[in-house]
């Protein structure tokens, strides 16, 4: 499992000497992106160091559990409703759909909603400072951590696990 930490830059400069820091401490490239506000990114920032905007896929994976989880249970109360006449292989069909209104749901609902660094660090991003998201297991992160902090970069309070990563 992967944790996330985040690092504030004041410019794109700064940030990718910190990207570098990382790389050199051994975080590979693809665990590392960039976030920034809306003018920056469009001009400075190359889409594959961007994170994502919204909270579109957790939410979809939440949907998925919660609209599976009610379909499943109402599979089996109409299973055990004899004159419903539903089988065990409706009851699964049941949850399927389930699952499947669910995601659809939840991922409606989550391309709208800011995704947790953009909620959390709305200030720094407001005020043009560069964030970087290194994704890493935790040795890398403890030889990580030190070399991008010793390029300036400043340490967010911020440390989850990751699960899509």
């Amino acid at each position: 499992m992967k944790t996330r930490c985040i690092f504030s830059t004041n410019d794109l400069d700064a940030a990718r000497v910190a990207m570098q820091a990382a790389r050199d401490a051994g975080v590979d490239d693809y665990d590392i992106s960039l976030v920034a506000r809306d003018d920056i990114e469009l001009e400075k920032i190359p889409d594959h160091l961007m994170t994502g905007r919204t909270d579109f896929a957790p939410s979809a994976i939440r949907g998925v559990a919660c609209g599976g989880g009610t379909g499943l249970l109402l599979g089996l109360v109409a299973v055990a409703i004899p004159p419903l006449g539903v089988t065990l292989a409706g009851a699964g069909a049941i949850a399927l759909a389930g699952a499947a209104v669910g995601c659809w749901t939840g991922a409606l609902i989550g391309s709208e909603v800011p995704d947790i660094i953009h909620r959390k660090f709305k200030g720094e991003l407001d005020a043009g400072h560069i964030l970087v998201v290194i994704d890493a297991s935790k040795d890398k992160l403890e030889r990580a951590e030190p070399a991008v902090a010793r390029t300036g970069a400043t340490m967010l309070p911020f440390h989850a696990h990751t699960v899509l990563t």
